[in-house]
């Protein structure tokens, strides 16, 4: 339980809640439901063993906060997630709707469970441990297996680690859905380059070799997206963006619209995440003078968030 008042609001509330819910308590010490509704909150917060936060907020001392949430009446309550009020109640309500209000906003124990694993997987490859990456990933799927964003990576790393078989496994009921997901029909597309280049034997040659098919015919359509999915394979994402673009400005049709499904899917796969916190990195990125820092990770992924924008102008303008 804290304590909040003006000086500690934006460090504990704001920032705090980027990464674990924050309920407030607006109470005061004449309040006689605030009486009664306390000790339930603190036994809640004891009991649901750190998936939220209680901090109180005394409104007679705090009044500059209580007016900045428009308070009126007391005890009123407001979830804080991701720095941002999510919900919130007036009153002292019994200790069952408390738990309903709660259990509909907060992650539950096998979400914080695969979160835990998944926040692993980062140390693990930075430390050149695939196989150990692999294993927290597969424990947190296997913890959330509901959750998209899990399967997607758990997908993205087999796919990376070489286990193309797994990987299909792991994608497969994404498939079935109408319509397919974006980010998984990239998948899709990815692993079938991927099938393209281990089963087809023109793709056992060198890629240059489909060089002097296309010069011989710029219209090659089939030496193209040959070329194409075997960069795909070597990860070459750029210059099979490049080669899909040819095809696409000579033909949009062709191939059933291969060449842009598979342009597409890339940009996907290259888009960079967006920051899961957003208030802790603002933070990190300022000294203490406020100054904005921006790290090596952070220019590379503007680098190649610049990259994926420029291709999708690229593609209006060829579909156009």
């Amino acid at each position: 339980m804290l304590d909040i008042t003006a000086d500690n609001f934006e460090a504990e509330v704001i920032l705090g809640s980027q990464t674990t819910p924050v309920l407030l308590d607006f109470w005061a010490p004449w309040c006689g439901p605030c009486k009664t509704l306390s000790p339930l909150l603190e036994k809640l917060e004891a009991a649901y063993g750190g998936r939220f936060v209680l901090a109180k907020v005394n409104s007679d001392e705090q009044q500059e906060l209580a007016g900045a949430f428009g308070i009126r009446s007391i005890p009123t309550c407001i979830l804080m997630i991701g720095g941002r009020p999510v919900d919130g109640f007036m009153g002292a309500l019994p200790e069952s709707k408390l738990r309903e209000f709660l259990d509909k906003h907060l992650p539950g124990e096998n979400e914080l469970q695969a979160q835990a694993e998944a926040d692993e997987v980062q140390g693990a490859l930075e430390a050149g441990d695939i196989d150990g990456a692999l294993a927290h990933m597969a424990q947190a799927f296997q913890a959330d297996p509901n959750n998209d964003t899990l399967r997607y990576d758990y997908a993205k790393l087999l796919i990376s680690a070489g286990d193309l078989e797994q990987a299909a496994g792991v994608v497969a009921p994404t498939l079935t859905r109408i319509p397919v997901p974006l980010q998984f029909e990239a998948l899709r597309q990815w692993l079938s380059a991927l099938e393209f280049v281990t089963s087809d034997p023109q793709a056992q040659q060198p890629v240059e070799s489909f060089d002097a098919r296309i010069a011989a015919n710029k219209r090659d359509f089939d030496a193209r997206f040959a070329k194409a999915r075997v960069l795909i394979a070597m990860q070459e994402w750029v210059a099979a963006l490049d080669e899909l673009l040819e095809i696409i400005m000579r033909d949009k049709k062709w191939g059933d619209e291969a060449p842009r499904k598979t342009y597409v899917a890339i940009l996907e796969l290259l888009t960079p995440p967006a920051p899961k916190d957003k208030g802790a990195d603002a933070a990190a990125s300022k000294t203490a003078g406020g100054i904005e820092l921006a790290g090596h990770a952070a220019v590379q992924q503007d680098e190649q968030a610049a990259m994926v924008s420029s291709y999708r102008r690229k593609l209006s303008m060829a579909l156009n």
